[in-house]
């Protein structure tokens, strides 16, 4: 069986509902419409999107497609076309329109400014209870009561070790850091 007597009898099987006939003429066709999009839109990537949207159309439009001597693709090519032309037409006025809004100047935060490598080595220092406690406390906001839930230990155990840990902490981070300039 040639590729032209091919789609007709794959396009017909496919509308009686054979995946495979479709997924045949899916096979048959899609590198030949990539090839013939990539040309026609802005992004190389949209080019799968063409295609998968010229496949949904021919399905939606099965009872219309048309048939060039027994060949599918003359039409999958005009759909491609008309399909990527209207993907660039959106993809312009989407352009135009986010272009009337003021460009935002960001300013850089201070924070990139500092290595936090110091305050990362002074937690890695306090024993792993402390660490937990600091962590769930302090880094990720939960009260004593719910640290304490999660740790399993009474409200009042997690606020001395909060206390202490704080305190190891400051200890540890004064050791380990240095200063900037040479003095503090």
């Amino acid at each position: 069986m040639n590729q032209n007597s091919g789609d007709r009898a794959d396009w017909a099987l496919a509308v009686l509902g054979d995946g495979r006939a479709f997924g045949r003429v899916f096979d048959r066709h899609a590198p030949r419409l990539r090839r013939h999009v990539r040309a026609l839109v802005p992004v190389p990537s949209d080019a799968e999107d063409v295609v998968g949207i010229v496949f949904l159309h021919a399905w939606r439009k099965r009872d219309q497609v048309r048939f060039v001597d027994d060949s599918l693709l003359p039409w999958l090519l005009v759909t491609a076309t008309n399909t990527a032309h209207n993907l660039t037409r959106a993809a312009r006025r989407h352009r135009l329109f986010l272009a009337r809004f003021p460009v935002e100047v960001h300013a850089p935060d201070p924070a990139d400014d500092f290595s936090d490598a110091e305050a990362v080595s002074a937690l890695g220092g306090l024993s792993l209870a402390d660490q937990r406690v600091l962590t769930l406390c302090v880094i990720e906001g939960l009260s004593e009561r719910e640290a304490a839930e999660a740790l399993g230990v009474p409200p009042g155990t997690v606020k001395s070790r909060l206390h202490r840990a704080k305190a190891r902490l400051q200890q540890q981070y004064s050791a380990s850091a240095t200063p900037l300039g040479g003095t503090l």
